[in-house]
């Protein structure tokens, strides 16, 4: 079974692949969820991630599907103690921003529907520049001494938000974001690269960034001329270039060469540039495309460098 990390100061023990739950309570019904919750569970993972917001963008639905799903599976399988749960506040329609009040009534709502007393990892999922940091960051401090957040962390911010939140963590004492939830790819390199990722190498953090695979096009399922029934068809568009079919040719020939999934490559590159990738899987057999743990040399990391290259 795959060894778990450490996640950078902190005392959180975790596997090195983040199961996303944007899914859930989307093209995957709770039946469906269960079986991926259950089979990343099997592999040894314990690291989920979902928001408040998850996933009021489908019809019908008013946000906290993913939450609750996730909730009634840990209280079906008593497994609560056993997971690291990462959640987030500011873009829910009818909890929106990171104002003390929203916050603190956001925070309420998220552990009800996911049936605990705690959240180990909370994120401000978007940086609200309407609310000091000050402020937030105060409000983080209370609900941590309450016991009801162990740990907090930052979804979408720039690297000098990022480092203009640690200062003021630093001169008032509050907690400090330990991990940063961007978007980035072996197809969105930019602007993570060159704005993001030396913040978090100067402020010692974590980077999990989100759309670990693309919106699902770096899995294999994507080829020239090719239509895919998916709800995340759509998104992937803009990858479909001569850049993008060299990228996936190079990932399937280095999945050859490891045995292993091209998902599995794709991950895997996020890790040999520091990152720990998020995934999600909306059924239990595209879980397996993402569950293996490979290592990439020297040699496929640099070739991959160079074909995604902008």
């Amino acid at each position: 079974m795959t060894s778990r990390i450490t996640l950078a100061n902190t005392n959180l023990s975790i596997y090195p692949l983040c199961l996303g739950g944007n899914v859930f309570g989307w093209s995957a019904n709770e039946e469906e969820s269960f079986a991926v919750l259950d089979a990343y569970a099997a592999a040894g993972g314990n690291f989920i991630d979902t928001a408040d917001m998850y996933s009021e963008w489908k019809p019908g639905n008013v946000g906290g599907e993913s939450e609750t799903i996730i909730g009634n599976w840990m209280k079906s399988r008593g497994n609560r103690h056993e997971m690291v749960i990462a959640t987030k506040v500011a873009k829910l329609s009818t909890r929106s921003g990171l104002s003390a009040s929203n916050i603190k009534s956001a925070l309420d709502d998220s552990l009800r529907r996911l049936q605990t007393d705690h959240i180990d990892l909370y994120y401000s999922h978007d940086d609200d520049k309407n609310v000091s940091l000050e402020e937030t960051l105060g409000a983080y401090a209370e609900v941590i001494a309450a016991g009801k957040v162990h740990l907090i962390a930052a979804s979408n911010y720039s690297g000098d938000r990022l480092r203009e939140a640690a200062a003021v963590s630093r001169s008032n004492n509050f907690p400090h974001y330990v991990a940063v939830q961007n978007q980035y790819n072996i197809m969105d390199r930019e602007p993570f690269e060159s704005d993001v990722a030396p913040a978090v190498s100067e402020l010692g953090i974590t980077s999990i960034p989100y759309y670990g695979l693309a919106r699902g096009f770096v899995t294999g399922k994507y080829r020239p001329g090719v239509k895919v029934d998916s709800a995340r068809a759509g998104g992937v568009e803009g990858y479909q270039t001569d850049r993008g079919w060299s990228v996936l040719a190079k990932i399937e020939e280095i999945s050859k060469e490891l045995n292993t999934s091209m998902s599995a490559v794709a991950l895997s590159w996020l890790r040999g540039h520091g990152s720990l990738p998020i995934a999600s899987a909306r059924t239990a057999e595209q879980a397996q495309e993402i569950f293996p743990i490979v290592e990439l040399s020297s040699a496929q990391l640099s070739a991959l460098d160079a074909v995604s290259a902008l």
